[in-house]
């Protein structure tokens, strides 16, 4: 069996306080560690480490004064971390100073081994409310022997076209740290079924509690199922992922029905997709993940 276990960190930030929140992150990567022997990732919240207000309600300056470079000392210190406790990190997004003055936020992935894996640059920030630049490219990375993992952040699940192309590079799991604090979360909640029932993959929506967030972090799998969902305070989700359970469905089809993807590789190279700039084009059957 391919499994991943997983745990989803649904929790919130100290307000403008990046130390005291970087304390507190450490302190529950160990209870983690500690508690859930048999836990291999941990997930947090979109900008948990940057300690942002509620409602994104942040004083001035503060995305300037807490982006950091990438990597630098903060991927540092999530590497000795990760080496610690033997896991691997995603410790939800950060401000990053980028190139030309650029601030982005940023979902990191650091291995066991204390290596950054990769890092997503948010496509789609909550514009007009956000600030932050678009990202350009979208990034899956691979977890030996286990599978392949995608990363979206929060409103990039209003546009399909990423969830799409994670699952096109093979994506078998989307990790989506989340900062969502208005009513759209029940559409949130809504469309990562959809998008799992679609793309055939695990969704993963880990988003802050109260009171910078709404909570309701929630597991699917690949045929659209809610495995697990939280409430509205401080929670762990803790799941093991059958990889395996993707491949079955893509090949006897969403409760042994509905084989999107085998028609795609079937009919789409025949299909005109103007939006796409022409034909569809099968999915790569192997190769190097695409990293930003």
């Amino acid at each position: 069996m391919r499994t991943l276990a997983i745990a989803a960190v649904q929790t919130s930030p100290l307000t403008g306080d990046v130390a005291g929140t970087w304390k507190k992150f450490v302190g529950q990567v160990h209870a983690v560690r500690s508690r859930f022997a048999d836990v291999q990732m941990v997930v947090f919240p979109e900008l948990y480490l940057a300690a942002v207000g509620e409602l994104l309600e942040e004083t001035e300056g503060h995305q300037e004064q807490v982006a950091v470079s990438v990597p630098g000392e903060l991927t540092d210190r999530l590497g000795d971390l990760a080496r610690e406790t033997g896991l691997w990190l995603v410790p939800g997004t950060v401000y990053e100073r980028g190139e030309e003055g650029l601030v982005y936020n940023t979902a990191l992935v650091v291995d066991p081994a204390g290596e950054l894996v990769t890092t997503y640059r948010k496509c789609f920030p909550w514009q007009p409310f956000e600030s932050t630049a678009s990202g350009r490219e979208m990034v899956v990375f691979d977890v030996p022997d286990v599978g392949r993992i995608g990363l979206a952040i929060c409103y990039d699940t209003a546009f399909p076209e990423i969830y799409r192309q994670l699952a096109w590079f093979g994506a078998e799991v989307i990790l989506q740290p989340t900062l969502t604090s208005t009513r759209d979360r029940d559409l949130e909640l809504v469309l990562a079924r959809a998008h799992a029932i679609v793309n055939q993959v695990y969704v993963v929506s880990v988003n802050a509690s109260g009171p910078h967030g709404l909570g309701q972090s929630l597991v699917v799998d690949p045929e659209g199922l809610v495995r697990q969902q939280a409430g509205g305070n401080d929670e762990i989700i803790v799941d093991v992922l059958d990889l395996d359970a993707v491949t079955r469905v893509h090949r006897y089809g969403t409760l042994g029905l509905n084989r999107m993807w085998a028609q795609m590789d079937e009919h789409g190279p025949r299909l005109s997709l103007p939006m796409y700039g022409g034909p569809y084009r099968p999915r790569p059957n192997s190769g190097s993940p695409k990293t930003n």
